[in-house]
């Protein structure tokens, strides 16, 4: 019996050592669950070394094989993330054919969901837009997962009609303000299941997690109806302005200082001016929209576009620091180069000027 136990246990070291190869510290969370797996491994263990549990060594043998096997497989899995690796914008098919209907664009850093992937091409869902995109333009996998990174921004999405920020994470803390339901916070640091730390005003503020969802937010394509309809309403604001009834110089700064306030608000005004920048330096680019109006509210790019802040701030008053850093950009100012995005500072690099970098 003893001599019988010893060739089990080579084996079980073989198997184990197969699990290894299999990948088995890459933990496919979604697939399964690091203790879930490790009972399934412990149950499948215990056949082997114990006689009673009413299968035959070999066929326990068997098993645990097959199972490694499989969870290899499954932690070997891609993740379903895919990011657009262009310099300015590529075409969103219908079919997988370079010949068939544009149904969209994907501009720099956009990213989307794969949803199928035949022959070099991949169908994918980024924000409305669903189509064909040729793979030579597309990164998949850890690359994907890095650019991401780099470009994402992690937020809050406030799920109450008013939520309380707080100086320290209790439900008994002095209350910092509070925020409407249809705002957003960008989060700095997730603390356990019940508090989330936030940027609030300049500060570092905390809300409790029950009131919030956690979203991870990359720019997004535009659908030909979505670009048909902004193209469409840049027109008619010109033909406004054409017959005097709307100039469109002073409304394209009051918008341009309606989203520096937004997102550069409590900043410098060389924070203020970079933000501005950032905007006129899109318009100049061939990858984005050649207006103000159709950088800012371009589908997926600026969030407080995307959830109405601009258009509330717009209709009420604008500092005048934030109406000097538009006029400022729009004549031609920068203090940030030629770069194209900006994010609040962490580990992206870039030029950092006040609380946000700038590449």
């Amino acid at each position: 019996m003893l001599r019988g136990r010893r060739r089990y246990g080579i084996l079980l070291v073989g198997l184990i050592l197969s699990l290894s190869v299999l990948g088995m510290s890459r933990m496919d969370v979604q697939a399964v669950s690091r203790k879930e797996y490790l009972d399934t491994l412990n149950a499948g263990i215990t056949k082997i070394m114990d006689p009673s549990s009413g299968s035959t060594d070999e066929e326990a043998i068997q098993e645990l094989a097959e199972m490694s096997q499989a969870g290899g497989a499954r932690r070997e899995k891609e993740s379903d993330l895919v990011m657009v690796n262009v310099q300015v914008a590529m075409n969103v098919r219908a079919e997988a054919d370079e010949k068939s209907d544009k149904v969209g664009l994907l501009y720099k850093d956009c990213g989307g969901r794969i949803l199928e992937r035949k022959d070099g091409w991949t169908r994918l869902r980024s924000g409305d837009l669903v189509g064909w995109a040729n793979d030579e333009y597309l990164l998949f996998g850890e690359e994907a997962e890095e650019l991401a990174d780099e470009v994402g921004n992690l937020i809050v999405l406030i799920k109450t009609e008013a939520l309380c920020v707080r100086e320290e994470p209790d439900v008994n803390a002095q209350a910092m303000g509070f925020i409407p339901e249809d705002e957003e916070l960008e989060i700095i640091e997730t603390l356990d299941d019940d508090w989330i730390s936030v940027k609030y005003d300049e500060k570092v503020g905390y809300v409790s997690a029950e009131y919030v969802d956690i979203d991870f937010h990359i720019d997004e394509g535009e659908t030909m109806v979505a670009i048909q309809k902004r193209e469409e309403a840049e027109r008619k604001a010109k033909l406004t302005a054409n017959q005097g009834a709307v100039v469109v110089g002073g409304d394209d700064t009051r918008l341009l200082a309606a989203l520096i306030y937004c997102e550069a608000g409590s900043e410098t005004y060389n924070g203020k001016l970079a933000v501005g920048a950032v905007v006129m330096n899109r318009v100049r680019s061939p990858a984005y929209p050649n207006t103000i109006s159709g950088v800012i509210y371009a589908s997926g790019q600026f969030t407080p576009a995307i959830n109405g802040k601009v258009a509330r701030v717009y209709g009420g008053d604008i500092p005048e620091s934030c109406y000097q850093a538009a006029q400022a950009a729009i004549a031609g100012e920068t203090n940030v180069g030629g770069a194209t995005h900006f994010r609040r500072a962490g580990n992206h690099e870039g030029l950092l000027i006040d609380h946000q970098v700038f590449w």
